[in-house]
């Protein structure tokens, strides 16, 4: 995006600006700095044009291909916890953190079905303590990573649990994916029922769930 600015998104209409970014905390130097630099230079902007800024986080490893392996699930809270407190940082100028969760609780004590068990309930609800001592109490949200709206929502039960003072949700495909098999199958009348039924009730339960666990991110906000 070489040719615009936080000035000219605001010019075009934007009353905000997200960016997400793709970060190994234990990548090289050469790499991270390049990385750190850029945000600071969207988060300066994002002040002088007074525009609230939205940092997505996203963690990965540099010699693990599949995020949702046990082998990344060793590592996660390591590298989303570690890259949360980095870009929690004053220098960077976020308004608002979205984070992944610091655990796959597909590998959890008690929520992992036939998976190997790499964390305890404790160890787990450790690492979301950590995770909110991170964000240093700038408001944050949690983003659904395409789990079940099942597993989601336990998961927010599990942080709420925690102490986690996580202030909501972006959440996409844990509510709508599965419209998708009825719409292949069936054509877009059954994919639309699937969405009027099974879809709004996701979306229902998930604000049950949020009106008991998230927190007002008012009290972060001066």
């Amino acid at each position: 995006m070489a040719d615009w600015s936080v000035k000219r998104l605001k010019e075009a209409g934007a009353d905000s600006i997200k960016f997400m970014l793709y970060y190994d905390v234990d990548e090289g130097e050469e790499i991270n700095r390049k990385k750190q630099a850029f945000v600071e230079r969207i988060g300066d902007e994002c002040v002088a044009e007074d525009m609230p800024f939205f940092l997505e986080l996203m963690s990965y490893d540099a010699n693990i291909d599949d995020t949702k392996s046990a082998e990344y699930a060793k590592v996660k809270p390591h590298k989303v916890n570690a890259m949360v407190e980095e870009f929690a940082k004053g220098r960077y100028n976020v308004d608002v953190l979205k984070v992944e969760v610091p655990v796959n609780m597909d590998y959890v004590e008690g929520y992992n079905g036939d998976n190997e068990v790499i964390f305890s309930k404790k160890q787990a609800l450790n690492f979301f303590k950590e995770q909110d001592k991170a964000t240093a109490g700038i408001p944050f949200i949690f983003l659904s990573a395409g789990v079940s709206a099942e597993l989601f929502q336990e998961t927010l039960k599990f942080a709420h649990e925690a102490g986690s003072s996580f202030n909501g949700v972006l959440c996409g495909r844990a509510t709508w994916r599965h419209s998708i098999e009825p719409f292949a199958k069936d054509g877009e009348k059954a994919g639309r029922e699937w969405m009027r039924t099974t879809g709004r009730k996701n979306i229902e339960d998930l604000n049950e769930v949020l009106a008991a666990t998230a927190s007002s991110w008012e009290s972060k906000v001066k």
